[in-house]
């Protein structure tokens, strides 16, 4: 009988989702519903999936700010004060909160339950990289890059939402399913892209991909170079330092980058290519689709041959 309600709610939610609010005014009507922040895009997209219309989910950070660097002001803090439910990504981001005098039963850490899968730096100059690169202490942050870690954050904020509407349990239910199949298949196609670079040295640009690296085993060292960043001289000589023990021919980017800097690097034999890692959101589409577009990257990169179908169908379009 559970499962047949279970199938019947399913079907009934289809395609329902409305988009994630750039913080919005308000309406004409009041909005009654609960109001739930998330503090980065993959919170916030996660979290709409599963709000479905029962609760307003709302990502506060402008768009042109990466939310690793955003910090609220008076006006914002406000508005946080008077949410039910905070989404935290954990792993020392947004460490503007521990500060900011919230009250605690708001503050939901997604990632509380995987802190022994968190990655911590070992070694003092990658923690100090990874600082200038808008991480904060000992901690990588973009857990969301690994889909099965993506997936824990999920089911936190699925049970924030069950504590928040517990008659609407079943609905959060069959929408976790949902998203964690959604989220089962990207990581399967991840895998299948990245497979191509097993036991190839490999670059980032920044570091910001550990979660992505460790999931899908690349052999990866990170400087820290914005994509728009121009590379003079001394950036040069400093790769082809690091290429002598470590010889990659691809460097990714968590960007689009100048055209200048993929033909300086293409000249010393590195290939750029990039992903993204979401953490803002995309100009148009969902994560998925950010997801997507990654993957046709990393296959546009490929040695020539068969070309897999590597599509990503979330199974309700929502953004």
């Amino acid at each position: 009988m559970k499962t047949f309600i279970l199938a019947l709610l399913s079907l009934a939610l289809l395609g329902c989702e409305p988009d994630i609010p750039r913080d919005s005014a308000a309406d004409a009507e009041p909005d009654t519903r609960p109001v739930a922040y998330a503090m980065n895009y993959p919170l916030a997209w996660m979290a709409q999936r599963l709000a479905g219309d029962a609760i307003r989910v709302e990502l506060p950070v402008p768009d042109e700010l990466d939310p690793a660097d955003w910090m609220p002001g008076a006006d914002d803090l406000l508005k946080l004060r008077q949410a039910d439910l905070i989404l935290l990504n954990g792993a020392g981001y947004s460490i503007w909160v521990s500060r900011a005098g919230l009250p605690n039963h708001l503050l939901i850490d997604t990632s509380r339950n995987i802190r022994d899968r968190l990655i911590r730096f070992d070694d003092p100059a990658r923690q100090q990289a990874a600082e200038g690169a808008g991480g904060h202490g000992d901690w990588a942050f973009t857990i969301w890059l690994d889909p099965t870690l993506a997936i824990e954050q999920a089911a936190a904020i699925r049970d924030a939402f069950v504590n928040l509407m517990p008659d609407r349990h079943a609905e959060f239910e069959v929408r976790f399913s949902r998203l964690e199949l959604d989220l089962q298949q990207l990581d399967t196609r991840l895998e299948q892209a990245f497979a191509p670079f097993s036991g190839q040295p490999v670059l980032f640009s920044r570091p910001v991909y550990q979660y992505l690296q460790r999931r899908y085993g690349l052999d990866g060292l990170a400087v820290n170079w914005r994509p728009r960043q121009l590379l003079g001289p001394e950036d040069l000589e400093m790769l082809e330092m690091l290429r002598l023990s470590h010889p990659a021919k691809v460097m990714f980017w968590e960007d689009y980058l100048l055209q200048v800097t993929v033909d300086q690097l293409e000249a010393i034999g590195v290939k750029s290519v990039v992903f993204r890692t979401g953490a803002s959101r995309p100009e148009s589409g969902d994560y998925l689709s950010l997801m997507q577009e990654n993957l046709d990257n990393l296959a546009h990169f490929r040695p020539a041959g068969p070309r897999e179908d590597n599509g990503i169908d979330g199974d309700d379009g929502e953004a």
